[in-house]
Formats: structure tokens, sequence, C-alpha cells
């Protein structure tokens, strides 16, 4: 970078004032001034357009390692498939040799009678939680919403204007000291 301290730039600003002229020298600065703006705003849309090229460099990869993962866990779940088709087939195999053993006796041959009962439904008439009369009524005691300030009567917009600015009125100025 260059290295420009106070006493370069009182020199650069002489000769620009001999060169240029008193009466060119703002225009000439403020011309440099819109060049030096437009070269930094063009380096930096160079910046991001480079940063953005990595970005989607860094996602193109990040894809790529994504499909290559979800094909490893595609295949990890179809060889657990066909180990569960196998466990199925072999349970199949030796649950029908246990059926066709327990058949044989008779202690079990009623066991199909048997139901289990199903669980009983709860009332929905009752009313209960937040749509309940009661915890409505009794939600929050008038004590606590006179404590902390619930209104607890509806007022009109005009009425409350009327009662600030009456408020507002009967304040007094303090009298000045002198």
């Amino acid at each position: 970078m260059i290295d420009l301290g106070i006493s370069k730039l009182a020199l650069i600003a002489v000769v620009a004032l001999v060169v240029v002229g008193p009466e060119r020298l703002p225009k000439v600065a403020r011309m440099a001034g819109n060049l030096m703006g437009r070269a930094q705003r063009y380096m930096s849309e160079v910046k991001s357009e480079v940063n953005k090229q990595v970005e989607l460099e860094e996602l193109k990869k990040m894809q790529e390692e994504a499909k290559k993962a979800m094909q490893d866990v595609q295949s990890t779940v179809k060889e657990m498939e066909n180990v569960a088709q196998n466990v199925e087939e072999s349970v199949g195999k030796v649950g029908s040799e246990l059926t066709t053993s327990l058949s044989e006796y008779d202690a079990f041959s009623d066991y199909d009678s048997y139901t289990v009962s199903p669980l009983r439904e709860p009332k929905t008439n009752l009313r209960q939680g937040r749509d309940s009369w009661g915890v409505k009524r009794s939600a929050m005691p008038q004590w606590y919403k006179r404590s902390a300030g619930v209104k607890m009567k509806i007022q009109s917009g005009a009425a409350r204007v009327k009662r600030h600015r009456r408020a507002a009125t009967q304040i007094k100025t303090p009298k000045s000291f002198f």
C-alpha cells in the first residue's frame, strides 16, 4: 500500500495548487474524490463477486457430499431391509413351527376367545380448561388486578383524553428561584 504521511500530503497539495491553480483546484479535488470513490466501489464489487463464486463452489462441494451421504444412507437402508426380511422369514418359520406344536395342546386352543377391553373414552361434554366459566371468572382476583394496574372498566378515547388533559392543566409550573 502507498505510505502517505502528513508531510507528503502537504507537498502534494502545494504542487497541485501551483500546477492547477486556485480557481480550478476545488473542481479537480472533487473529480479526484469521485474517481477514488468509483474505484473503491468497483473493487468492493469485484471482491463481492469473488466471494460469491467461492461460496457457490463451496455449496456445490457440500451438495456433492450430501448426495454421497444420501446414497450411503439409502444403501444401508436397503441392507437393513434385506436383513429385516431375512429375520421375518426366520421368525415366520419358527412361528409356524411353534403354532403347529402348540395346536397339539388343548389348553391353548381357546386363547382366541380372550379379548382385550378397549380404553374408556373420556367425557367431552365437561367444560374444562380455558373455556370453563369457572376458570374465566376466577382467573385473576380483583385485588391483583387493582395492584397490577389491569384495566377493569372500558373507557372511551374521548374520556381518556379529557382525563389526561385535566391532569396536565392542573400541574402548576414551578416559580423561578430568582
